[in-house]
This record gives structure tokens, sequence and C-alpha cells, in this order.
């Protein structure tokens, strides 16, 4: 499956060992994870060097091509909330999940789109088994 993974790059990078645990496990599984690159911790100068519009032109291609979208959504990120209401307007299934305890937006929380799964973890583990769970899953049992 081809997964798209988004995750806070600006906003914050507190929850990176989760994004690459993530990363590394749908990797191992064999899912194509075009993103995969933004779990690393050297994302933010690998991305420094890339034009705003390329950036946007690229991930809006990769949302398109993906089959569904996973969300680490713990820090709060304008361009995450951009992938996932992009990524529900065109009918992927999308995953969200964050770490319990986090405040996470209601425009999340309080959508009940069909395609929307969100999801709090309380390990890294735990956000592992519910990425890896999620995308074995058929979308319409997200």
């Amino acid at each position: 499956m081809n997964i798209y993974f988004a995750c806070s790059i600006t906003g914050g990078r507190e929850f990176e060992p989760v994004y690459q645990a993530i990363v590394a496990a749908l990797e191992a599984q064999g899912h194509i994870i075009p993103t995969s690159h933004l779990a690393s911790s050297e994302v933010t100068g690998l991305e420094k060097v890339v034009s705003p519009q390329e950036i946007y032109q690229r991930d809006i291609q990769w949302i398109d091509g993906a089959d569904m979208v996973i969300a680490e959504v713990s820090t709060p990120s304008h361009g995450v909330g951009y992938e996932i209401a992009y990524a529900l307007s065109i009918g992927k299934p999308v995953a969200c999940l964050y770490r319990h305890g986090r405040a996470v937006s209601k425009m999340l929380t309080g959508n009940t789109h069909v395609n929307l799964h969100i999801e709090s973890y309380d390990s890294t583990q735990k956000a592992v088994e519910i990425a890896c769970r999620s995308a074995s899953q058929e979308p319409s049992r997200l």
C-alpha cells in the first residue's frame, strides 16, 4: 500500500522518535512511504532547500497517489491539518493518532467524516500498532 505519512516539521519535533518508529514499522510491512524522510532528524535541512511551491505540488501529488494518509497529530501543524482536509476532500481514508493527554484540535476530534479515524496512544509501541492496523484494514473499516 502507498501511504502518505504526515507529521509536524516546523511546529515542533517532540514526537520524532514516534514518527521514526511508525515509518520503520510500515516500511517493514512492505508499505511504500513517499514521505519517509519526514521522520528523519535531518528533515528541516532537507526541506529548507525546496521552495514552498515545490513542496506543495510534490505533497499534493503524493497524497493524490496514496491509498491512505496516516497522520501523527500530537503537535499542532497547519500543514498536517491541510493535508488531512485535502485527503478527505478527495475521498482518501485518513488515520490520525496522537499521544494520550495532548490537546488535539476539535476540527479533528469533532469531525465525523466516514473516512476519518482518530485514536490516541500511550506509548510508541501502541502508536506503531495503531498505524500498522490502520494500514492493514480496508479503508471503509478504519
